[in-house]
Order: C-alpha cells, then sequence, then structure tokens
C-alpha cells in the first residue's frame, strides 16, 4: 500500500491547511485516526477538535463517512481509489502543535496527518505546496523530513519510511533567516521565525561547541544525517519540542545575543541551555527511550516511571554540557546549578511525590498544574536533575572513580544500537548496579521512589562544593549567590500579581502566613491595615514590618468583602547558593570536565 499526502496553507489569514490523504486499497472500509498526544510532550491534547472539515472521495463519487469517536472515523463503500480532504484549524504558537498566519506556517505531523489505521508501518510520501498569492513569493520550507523532489524553496516531495518517522519531523515555512553549520561532519540548520536583531555567526559558533561535545560525548557517528534548530522568535515565550532530527523551539527576542555583546547574558544562558537540552534529547529519548513508549500509542495516555530519567538526566546534562565545553566557567555553572536545587526545595510537593511517581502522573499532574501545584507535586525535570547528579556522586564513590554517569548514558547507548529495545522500568537501575558491581536499590528506593530529602549536601562535598543556604530577598531571587541583610527578610507565603483592585495571589504556599490566615489562590486584597494597596504599596510594606506582626487584611473572594489577619513570617532558608572550596581539585575537574567515555 502507499500512502500520500498534501499539505497545503490554503487561508492564511483563516489559520487553515488543507490536507490530502490517499492512496489504494482492496478493503472496503477503513478507520482513519488522529492521534491525542504528541511525544515530548505528555498530556491528552486532543488535535481532532482543530479538524473543521472532512469528506471522503473516490474520483468523482463522495463516500460515506462516519466518526467513531473523538479522533476516528471510518470510511465505508471503497472501490480501490480513496482520497480524504479535509481542512485543519492552526492557531496554536507552541511547539507542540500547529500555527498559521500571513507571517509562516508551523505544524507537527500529529496535528494535521491522519492514520491510516492498520498500515502504520506502510512507507509515506508527502507534498508540502505553497499558498497562493504574490504576498507569498518568499516563502521557503524548513524542516527534517527525507527530500526526493523539491524546488529551490523547499516546495515539493518528501517521504517517510513509516507513520512514525512522517510525525517526527516539524515543518517551518515562511519567510525565515536560515544559517548553516556542520558538526562533526553533520549539516546543520538554524531557521529563525519572527522579528530579532541578533549574532547569528556567534549563534552558530556556540551551537556547533555544543552538538560537537555531544556527539563525541555519545561516539561518531551521529544518529542522523541532518539536523535543524527550528526557531521561533517572539516577544515573551520559552520552550523546546525534541525531534529525531530536529527540535522545535520558542524563545524571545531577548534570549538572542545582540552584535558586539561578548559576554553570555543569562538570558542567552538560558538559550544556549535549551538547545543542549533538546539536541541531548536526539538520543535520550528519541532513541534510548522506555519500553512504553516503543512504539508509541498515540490515542491514549503511555505511563512510565521513567521520566525523571529521560528528562531529569537530559536537565542535568544539558548545563553540564555548557561547563564542560568551555562556554562557562565552573562558578557560573555553580550558580545555574543553585536554582535548580531553589526551585525543588521552595515546593512542598517534594515531600508528597516522589519522581518517579511524577513520572507516571505526568498526564494528569505536572502537565495540568493549578494553584496547588507547588504544595502538591515535584517536577520530574528539576528534582531528576538532582537525582542525576546524586547518583552521578554515588556512582564515582562506589566505584573510586573509575564509573560515572558518562559511563551509564554511554553503555545505554551501546545498548540500544545493538538491540533497539525500549528499557524495562528498572533498566537503569539495573545497569548501575551492574556498572558498580553491587546493589543499588537502598539509593533508588529512597532518590526515585521515595520522598526525602536528597543528601545533596554530602554530594556535593564529595565534589568539592559547599551546598549553602539563606533566605531569599524577593519573590524573583532564585538564589546563585551570597546575600546580606539589614534586616531579616519577611515572607508572606504567596505568590501574587497586580490587579485592578489592588492585588491577586496566584499562589498560597502550604504552612505560609497566606495559608494560616485564610487567604486562597485567586483572592485580591484591596486593602492592608486599611490602606489601599498596590504590588509596591505590599512590598514596601514588608520592608516596614517584623516577623511576628500582625497585619489586618481585607479582600474580595467571589465578590464578597472579607477580613483576615496575617501574621508576618521570617522568610525561610531555601535559596540555594554553591561555593566551590578553595581545596577543590581532581573530584571537582573530574565532574566537570570534559573527558569522553570510550568507545
Amino acid at each position: 500500500m502507499s500512502i500520500h499526502y498534501q499539505i497545503t496553507p490554503i487561508d492564511p489569514h483563516a489559520h487553515l491547511f488543507e490536507v490530502q490523504l490517499s492512496f489504494a486499497t482492496p478493503q472496503r472500509e477503513q478507520v482513519f485516526s488522529l492521534p491525542n498526544w504528541i511525544p515530548g510532550s505528555y498530556m491528552i491534547r486532543d488535535f481532532s477538535r482543530h479538524i473543521v472539515q472532512i469528506s471522503a472521495w473516490s474520483g468523482s463519487n463522495e463516500l460515506p463517512l462516519r466518526k467513531l469517536d473523538k479522533s476516528h472515523w471510518l470510511v465505508s463503500d471503497i472501490h480501490d481509489e480513496l482520497q480524504l480532504i479535509y481542512q485543519v484549524y492552526a492557531w496554536d504558537l507552541s511547539v507542540r502543535a500547529a500555527h498559521l498566519d500571513a507571517s509562516h506556517g508551523f505544524f507537527n505531523g500529529t496535528s494535521v496527518f491522519l492514520t491510516v489505521d492498520g498500515q502504520e508501518e506502510a512507507a509515506v510520501t508527502v507534498d508540502i505546496l505553497p499558498p497562493e498569492g504574490d504576498d507569498y513569493a518568499a516563502w521557503q520550507v524548513a524542516t527534517s523530513l527525507p527530500q526526493s523532489d523539491v524546488d529551490a524553496r523547499g516546495y515539493g516531495r518528501y517521504t517517510a519510511a513509516d507513520y512514525d518517522e512522517l510525525i517526527d519531523h516539524p515543518v517551518e515555512m515562511g519567510d525565515f533567516t536560515r544559517v548553516t553549520f556542520d558538526a562533526c561532519g553533520v549539516p546543520h540548520e538554524v531557521v529563525l521565525t519572527g522579528r530579532f536583531d541578533a549574532d547569528l555567526e556567534r549563534v552558530c559558533a556556540d551551537l556547533k561547541t555544543i552538538c560537537e561535545y555531544q556527539i563525541n560525548f555519545f561516539g561518531q557517528p551521529a544518529p542522523m544525517d541532518r539536523y535543524v534548530f527550528l526557531i521561533m522568535v517572539v516577544g515573551d515565550g520559552y520552550g523546546g519540542l525534541e525531534h529525531r532530527a530536529s527540535t522545535s523551539l520558542l524563545v524571545s527576542r531577548r534570549h538572542l545575543p545582540a552584535v558586539g555583546e561578548d559576554a553570555i547574558t543569562d538570558d542567552y544562558l538560558e538559550f544556549l541551555g535549551l538547545c543542549s537540552h533538546e539536541y541531548f534529547h536526539t538520543w535520550n529519548v528519541k532513541r534510548i527511550k522506555p519500553a512504553a513508549f516503543t512504539p508509541y500509542q498515540l490515542q491514549q495516555e503511555s505511563h512510565t516511571t521513567q521520566l525523571w530519567a529521560f528528562e531529569g538526566i537530559t536537565s542535568y546534562y544539558d548545563d553540564l554540557v555548557l561547563v564542560r565545553c568551555g562556554l562557562i566557567d565552573a562558578a557560573r555553572y555553580l550558580k545555574v546549578l543553585s536554582k535548580t536545587l531553589t526551585r525543588v526545595y521552595r515546593g512542598a510537593g517534594r515531600r508528597k511525590q516522589s519522581v518517579s511517581d511524577s513520572s507516571f502522573d505526568a498526564w494528569n499532574k505536572f502537565y495540568k498544574q493549578d494553584e496547588n501545584a507547588p504544595n502538591a507535586i515535584v517536577s520530574y525535570y528539576a528534582k531528576g536533575a538532582l537525582v542525576a547528579l546524586s547518583l552521578d556522586v554515588e556512582l564515582r564513590k562506589r566505584s573510586d572513580g573509575q564509573v560515572s554517569m558518562d559511563q551509564l548514558m554511554h553503555r545505554l547507548w551501546q545498548d540500544w544500537r545493538e538491540t533497539g529495545n525500549g528499557l524495562a522500568e528498572d533498566a537503569i537501575e539495573r545497569l548501575a548496579a551492574e556498572l558498580v558491581g553491587e546493589d543499588m536499590s537502598g539509593f533508588f528506593d529512597h532518590a526515585v521512589r521515595g520522598t526525602e530529602d536528597l543528601p545533596l549536601e554530602a554530594s556535593f562535598a564529595t565534589l568539592g562544593v559547599d551546598c549553602r543556604w539563606r533566605a531569599a530577598a524577593s519573590l524573583t531571587d532564585m538564589g546563585g549567590e551570597a546575600k546580606t541583610f539589614d534586616r531579616p527578610p519577611l515572607s508572606l507565603g504567596m505568590r501574587y500579581k497586580a490587579h485592578d483592585q489592588g492585588v491577586q495571589l496566584v499562589q498560597v504556599f502550604e504552612g505560609g502566613a497566606a495559608m494560616l490566615a485564610g487567604l486562597s489562590a485567586g483572592d485580591v486584597i484591596v486593602a492592608v491595615e486599611r490602606y489601599a494597596m498596590s504590588v509596591k504599596q505590599l512590598e514596601r510594606l514588608q520592608q516596614r514590618k517584623r516577623a511576628g506582626d500582625a497585619l489586618a487584611v481585607h479582600f474580595f473572594r467571589h465578590g464578597e468583602l472579607r477580613e483576615a489577619t496575617l501574621v508576618l513570617q521570617a522568610a525561610e532558608e531555601d535559596t540555594c547558593y554553591l561555593v566551590a572550596r578553595d581545596d577543590a581539585s581532581d573530584a571537582m575537574a573530574a565532574w566537570l570536565g570534559s573527558r569522553q567515555p570510550e568507545a
């Protein structure tokens, strides 16, 4: 069976793609479906809700088509040739779905390409066509899909070995900027869509450094023939999604380096960390992956307890790579790592949910966070990175420095290359035990399946680093450096934002002053001590008070004026800063060094 798709941005102003799916079959009936989630983003998204019109045809004859459920259709009375024609509404400016307007078009295959059920392993061809009109004459196509017959702008025919490959190569089209570089002989493209002013020569040089380190880390040759960074540049945004030979990124203009700017700003460092993270996924989750994802079951949730490893280990290495390949120094890396510790330790949820459970419940907890999230859940990204660091130290200690996370990752890659199999739920634990020659269940019970805090002070001491804690100076203070205070900082136990009537609570932290006073997320504080409140006034008020002071608070909830007494608390020492010890030498050098695992 030969399956062919044609996709056209038929109306950018209405945000509509038209897709035609054609194939020949001897069957009289055929079921089609659209995925309900996209690999790498673990939430049911119901992409089929964006199909606004669909019909089935054989030549000039329209065929009966019946919707079976939210994402399945049945076509009847087929006589050899069948063509489905449908339109997809594309107005999701993210890395997960599809977006189309007069400035550009972007889509993931999971949002636009119906599956021919039962024929997921059949070879596929795709024709990508341009929108009509002179306004789009400069539009080009960028994608890592294998080309078959395309023109100078990239429009034309592409191929995929099967449906899984088809949906793993997002497509960008528009009047974008494209720059290129080679990493270990592999062509890389950086495609930027949107308005920006940046030093792209520097971006390419820095990405080349990152990519070559990672390719050499896992060992040449790289697992892809070419690679594409698809970057949507917006006013305010941040995120990424990995694919087998590309990544989709959404970043703010502030994340890109200005021409003539030599320093790596915090924003640019965040951009490089994101690129490093998604590129590391080329090995860790796009190839090495849980058995639950082989193959992907895209109609329903696929639960695994291993996301702490695939996202957490990747989060551990993303910034570690930056210091190992010389883009940042050790002090800068410790500052970044300090902020990860701060994010984890400020949430009471870390004491209630393990990273194993956080992984399993990603579908209905991590990806559906609400105002109570800090009190109820822990991030398998952030705490997963700390677990990876702890495991790294544990492997080094138990092997007298002969084994580390580097060797574990290298072994996972070697095993995948030999078998292509997904990892059983306990595979990483078993491999760690094999590498050091002793049982590791105690570590995994505590760090992965438990909810007690990790012994990070001891871990960092082994690496030649002091782990220190202090109070936060403000809501935006995420640590990374020492601070002294003229007077002890106070805590209201809440996050808040400006509101037309005063200050609105966004989150209320367990055991904090706001929760003890009976305040809740969504409440709008209009007065404190009978003074009208704004965000600035509330911050100034804290500077005049001391722990134990009681404040009369007037607030609205559900349109009703209420009153509470809020007793100020001393801010907890939940803000981390890491400091390299004066005698730090071999252990820290081995950890932050660029040594490669043996091939």
